[in-house]
């Protein structure tokens, strides 16, 4: 940036000074002590080292985009050659392994045994000559793009499964082999990330995305989805519902990548990451839900009350969990509760008419079934209903006024504890309204502290028994005492055993806002309130950075042993002492 200014600058001098179109230096001495000056130099010597400073860097900046960073340019024909040999296994095998080695290669042997084993596979041997040849040109390019990475010969392997997997579609090895900045791309990618190589293998149009590391590196925010998301399912016909569900697949797959390669640079923070990751999910299940609903009117009409296609849909789609608390995560399920408010009583006006309360039961399923089905393209979402009242043997979908019955005179304590983090993600205004109505009405009624608490504490050292199989010495992020789940009851109980007096606390469902909430009625100290909140983003951005490695999230426990203690401290004060 500071060098397009700079040059920039220049160029506008020299066309003042000559009042003409042109880009050359001046080799006339007043000429040349005239643009130095105005350039605020005191002398052309001055001006003429600061540019070359300028075009140096900006030589390398783009001998690493559109050159093979690679290799050097001093050895790269020897050192292509030899790498070619080792590829088709025409060098010998100490001369291979030493090569490998000062390329940087730690395990040698296990590094030539992979390209063995790809250059024998049944899928390489098949290719087409023009495969061949393109595979045999990426090669020495790969191997030693690879070579820097920390534990090479495993990113060898995972980039190599990748190249086999898509080696039969020549036309992928020619986008790395003529794009230098893709293929360094991929080769960053796989090396930060199993689950981000995984991705690709499993869908190779991502690498597409590889072509520019600006959409790559900076996922579009909220509205941004939404717009994109419309705009590919305008281009489907309204009646190819399995083309659709492939654009909704598609759309994730793209867009969680552009999150996860944020991610692992570091370009984004935690909360943002989450951020994105909760957008992408609501941008589908939003249309989704449309496709479901088109689908659903074609057949059978719109519900009595409802006038036209566009009218409302007396439906929505209720979050809860991570997607709830904004907190999605790679791979999260999604946790969902499906709510209408029709006449129950009433009938479709379609040829084939049914029931109201049939009609969203289908249309409930029909979702899930866009959700959760694995086409071509993938799949979405797991979708997880359990927490809809009843659990597993409720209905589908739920009336509001059974939903606020239920929750009122029925629901378990853990299920209030769930409603803490629900939100509407999709669907009616109107049934939206309501929900939110009720959630703060249901979290708001008075409750025994001491019976709330003890409540509370009891379903936490049941998870405790039942989900923790850490071995001694290890920490499980989440469920472990002093993680993730401890710090997320905590403000469940807050809210429950407080809302009442303090209203502020049902305003939102994530548990960074409702923290803050509590800390500013006192409820927790300030202190604890923000040591939660530091823990909380700790220990997730932790969760997914383990995601991405596709490991379980236990690290030592000497490694968070401070903080571990200051979430013991806590609980312990609150949940298990006299406050």
């Amino acid at each position: 940036k500071a060098a397009y200014q700079f040059l920039r600058t220049v160029e506008h001098r020299l066309q003042q000074v000559r009042d003409a179109q042109t880009h050359r230096l001046p080799k006339d001495p007043d000429e040349q002590a005239c643009i130095a000056l105005s350039m605020g130099f005191a002398s052309w010597e001055d001006f003429s080292k600061q540019l070359k400073l300028h075009r140096r860097r900006v030589r390398n900046h783009f001998d690493q985009v559109f050159e093979s960073p690679q290799i050097s340019q001093s050895d790269a024909v020897d050192k292509s050659l030899q790498l070619k040999q080792i590829w088709l296994q025409k060098l010998d095998g100490d001369k291979a392994q030493r090569l490998l080695e000062e390329l940087g290669y730690e395990q040698t042997a296990s590094a030539l045994e992979t390209l063995k084993a790809l250059a024998s596979a049944s899928s390489t041997r098949a290719l087409s000559q023009t495969g061949r040849q393109r595979l045999d040109a990426l090669m020495p390019l790969l191997i030693a793009a690879v070579a820097p990475t920390r534990n090479g010969h495993d990113v060898l392997k995972r980039v190599l499964e990748l190249i086999q997997a898509i080696s039969q579609r020549s036309s992928y090895l020619a986008l790395l082999l003529e794009s230098p900045m893709a293929l360094s791309q991929l080769i960053k990618l796989c090396a930060a990330s199993p689950w981000i190589a995984r991705q690709l293998k499993q869908h190779p149009l991502l690498l597409d995305e590889l072509l520019d590391p600006r959409a790559l590196y900076h996922p579009p925010k909220r509205d941004e989805l939404e717009q994109d998301l419309t705009r590919r399912l305008a281009h489907i016909a309204a009646e190819d519902l399995e083309q659709q569900m492939d654009v909704l697949r598609h759309f994730k797959q793209t867009n969680v990548l552009r999150v996860a390669a944020a991610d692992v640079s570091g370009a984004v923070p935690l909360m943002i990451v989450s951020d994105h990751l909760t957008y992408i999910a609501e941008a589908v299940v939003k249309s989704a839900l449309a496709l479901a609903w088109n689908h659903m009117i074609k057949r059978h009409g719109v519900p009595a009350g409802a006038t036209d296609p566009a009218a409302r849909q007396h439906f929505a789609v209720i979050a809860y969990g991570k997607l709830g608390g904004l907190e999605l995560s790679y791979g999260s399920d999604l946790d969902l509760v499906f709510l209408y408010d029709a006449d129950a009583n009433g009938v479709t006006n379609g040829e084939k008419s049914i029931a109201n309360a049939v009609f969203y039961a289908r249309l409930g399923q029909r979702l899930i079934h866009i959700l959760t089905a694995f086409t071509p393209a993938g799949n979405l979402y797991e979708v997880d209903m359990r927490l809809r009242p009843s659990g597993e043997s409720g209905l589908l979908v739920t009336h509001v006024d059974s939903f606020l019955e239920y929750q009122l005179k029925q629901a378990w304590t853990w299920e209030r504890q769930a409603l803490v983090r629900a939100r509407p993600v999709a669907g009616d205004a109107q049934v939206i309204e309501r929900f939110n109505h009720l959630r703060k009405q249901v979290l708001m009624q008075p409750r025994d502290r001491e019976k709330l608490r003890a409540e509370v504490v009891e379903m936490r050292e049941r998870m405790r028994k039942e989900l923790v199989q850490t071995q001694a010495g290890l920490f499980d992020l989440k469920q472990s005492a002093g993680g993730i789940t401890d710090i997320e009851f905590m403000v469940q109980y807050v809210v429950l055993a407080w809302a009442a007096s303090y209203g502020n606390l049902v305003t939102y469902s994530d548990n960074i806002r409702i923290l803050d909430a509590i800390a500013e009625n006192g409820l927790l100290s300030r202190d604890e309130c923000r040591d939660l909140a530091d823990i909380y983003r700790q220990f997730r951005s932790d969760i997914h950075k383990f995601a991405l490695r596709e490991q379980h999230a236990v690290v030592a426990e000497d490694k968070i042993a401070r903080q571990q203690a200051r979430v013991c401290d806590i609980w312990q004060a609150h949940m298990l002492g006299a406050t």
